[in-house]
């Protein structure tokens, strides 16, 4: 194996150093200099899958800086704020061109040996799954950027090409590739070592390459709706595709510093429980804490209609976010059985799962913290053991200094240790994302091998699954409550919730009890905000949760297609410059304005490839900004 890595990294070396940079102009570089029996496909397959997991310089950057954040899979600012940073966005592009130049590598080596007659008996294989992992490599790079090269692989100079050509491409070459997999071919032994994720399993890639497939037709779902169907409906009419656990596409994390160190490893990102997500776990599914909590946390649980403590000086109102303004002082009376698997309750420090990074300081374990008045007096200690709370970004001016318990690493619910440890797996592909896209393939009018409403329960109760909360799974199917998004379980439950509904309050500073009428938020991005409980809202709310925190670019690009489920604005009690569109005056409203649609290009492609940068930008249609939306997500 030490050789073996030694061959490919020596190989991928030299034909960089041929390029004057790690650009996507460099993945055009024949690698046919090398003797084809000195190398073989399925290094560089192993090397590409591998070094896509992100070392964790570029994982902290981009998986959680970036895609987490933009899909408010946690709480945090910088992109949700419309605010970018091209140095990570450099060591992301450079990356992805390294992951690229590999497996792209692989696939011609392997085509010159198929062409040579000079192969093993499993050559022709790899080089189609080859293909399928090179067109998803280049459907990330295009839903973080938009337009990309796809003729590099000709080898010919780069050239930048629009986003729904490069979803044509990608489509096509899975269908062509996954019908080119003979799954008769018998594998050495050994050739399972050199694919960390199916082992070169030739049944599970085919089903990952139908599965992707689909997934990437349903983005084209508003902009290209026949070509969405025609594909969506050849990949799905067989019966391969990913729909069981162990048909999962995943690859084993491990400690240290490098490709396969946690994603989600880094000590100083809190990963604290986003506003997005509390407002669609608490009342969804109507599963009691008393029911999912040992018994010690009895006392801490709320009754249905309790809201919080009213803050009116340290808690930003200035935001669509439903519960703003207010503490829960407890945990909620229902919530999503997910919710406390997900993140840890805060001082639950016997949980096996609580995590008490950084490990250089206490902060974790420290619940108690103040309210702070305009001097700088403390006018309230709160104890956060056994509370549930979180908080929406953006600017809180002077509520925000005088506010000791926002973004506290004690005081807020943390992301679960069993995803900061480098010890569990990357998630790329499970199954309840195919049994969601089938859910909204139904939902559409397409023809699907399952019904809409089975498919949707297979979806949930695979995550149940995952989460091993199966118990509740039946409960919860189904469950006519609602969400603080006015969002509901029950397939069958479309009811839309009332316009408000009253919750009860104690007033933070005078301890008066009081009862407060609450609005259900109103989510101008689908449907101009009139539906809140429909089939497609219930399918992407389920999908959103399911895919956190694994698949956080899917998620954003959920949000992105459909604007589902519901974000709330970032807070502007002073006004974001990177977000001009938001304002006091229009932050009760969403807009696709409010939030990050792509990355830019980095600085230096420009100075690089400026021709491909000319190019990129024209075929983006709008400018090389945050904000301008790619081919298949809403417009402004």
């Amino acid at each position: 194996m030490k050789n073996i890595f030694k061959k490919s990294t020596l190989l991928i070396a030299a034909v960089i150093a041929v390029s004057s940079c790690k650009k996507f102009d460099e993945i055009n570089v024949s690698p046919t200099a090398a003797t084809a029996d000195q190398v073989q496909v399925e290094y560089f397959l192993n090397n590409s899958i591998i070094q896509a997991q992100m070392n964790p310089d570029v994982a902290e950057r981009s998986f959680i800086l970036y895609w987490k954040t933009a899909a408010h899979q946690h709480r945090n600012g910088g992109l949700s704020s419309g605010t970018y940073n091209d140095g990570w966005t450099i060591a992301y592009y450079n990356q992805v061109a390294d992951w690229l130049n590999a497996v792209n590598t692989g696939i011609q080596i392997g085509e010159k040996q198929i062409a040579d007659n000079n192969i093993k008996v499993y050559t022709k294989n790899l080089v189609q799954i080859g293909r399928i992992w090179r067109a998803y490599l280049v459907s990330e790079m295009s839903d973080n950027f938009g337009p990309v090269p796809i003729n590099a692989f000709n080898g010919t100079n780069p050239e930048f090409v629009d986003v729904k050509s490069v979803y044509y491409y990608c489509l096509a070459e899975i269908k062509d590739a996954v019908s080119k997999i003979d799954e008769s071919v018998v594998n050495p032994g050994n050739l399972s070592n050199l694919d960390p994720a199916y082992g070169y399993n030739y049944d599970k890639w085919k089903r990952y390459g139908n599965s992707l497939r689909m997934r990437l037709a349903m983005r084209l779902s508003e902009v290209d709706a026949a070509k969405a169907k025609a594909e969506f409906e050849d990949a799905a009419s067989g019966s391969k595709y990913i729909t069981t656990t162990d048909h999962t596409f995943k690859v084993a994390e491990k400690g240290g510093w490098d490709a396969l160190t946690g994603v989600m490893s880094r000590e100083w990102n809190a990963q604290f429980l986003s506003t997005t997500l509390n407002n669609i776990y608490i009342g969804l599914g109507g599963i009691q804490s008393q029911d999912q909590l040992d018994a010690s946390f009895a006392s801490a649980i709320k009754p249905a209609n309790y809201i919080g403590l009213r803050f009116t000086d340290q808690f930003t109102t200035r935001t669509n976010d439903p519960s703003a303004g207010y503490w829960l002082d407890g945990l909620p009376n229902t919530i999503d059985p997910r919710a406390y698997k997900t993140f840890i309750i805060p001082g639950d420090f016997t949980n096996p799962n609580f995590n008490s990074y950084p490990s250089w300081t206490d902060d974790a374990k420290i619940t108690v913290r103040n309210l702070l008045n305009a001097s700088g007096a403390v006018v309230k200690t709160i104890e956060a053991k056994n509370t549930w709370n979180t908080g929406v970004t953006g600017d809180w001016g002077t509520k925000g200094s005088q506010n000791q318990l926002l973004g506290y690493e004690g005081t807020t619910p943390r992301l679960s240790n069993q995803f900061r440890a480098s010890a569990s797996q990357r998630i790329w592909f499970a199954p309840w994302e195919t049994y969601f896209l089938l859910a909204e393939a139904s939902v559409r009018g397409w023809t699907v091998p399952m019904g809409g409403q089975a498919a949707y329960e297979a979806g949930v109760k695979a995550s149940f699954d995952y989460w091993g909360v199966s118990s509740f799974a039946a409960a919860y199917l189904a469950s006519t409550s609602y969400s603080r998004t006015g969002t509901s379980v029950s397939w069958n439950h479309t009811t839309e919730p009332p316009a408000s509904y009253t919750v009860n309050y104690v007033d933070g500073n005078t301890n008066v009890a009081g009862t407060a009428t609450l609005v259900y938020p109103k989510n101008d991005l689908y449907k101009s905000g009139t539906v809140k409980n429909d089939l497609l809202t219930k399918i992407i709310t389920q999908k959103y949760i399911a895919q956190t925190p694994w698949l956080p670019l899917e998620a954003w690009s959920d949000q992105r297609r459909l604007g589902l489920p519901f974000f709330e604005n970032p807070a502007i009690e002073n006004n974001l410059p990177n977000l001009p569109a938001l304002t006091t005056s229009t932050y009760m409203t969403s807009s696709v304005s409010f939030f990050p649609q792509r990355l830019r290009y980095p600085s230096t492609l420009p100075n690089t490839n400026s021709a491909g940068y000319t190019q990129a930008v024209t075929a983006l249609g709008g400018p090389d900004g945050v904000l301008t939306p790619l081919w298949w997500a809403k417009k402004p």
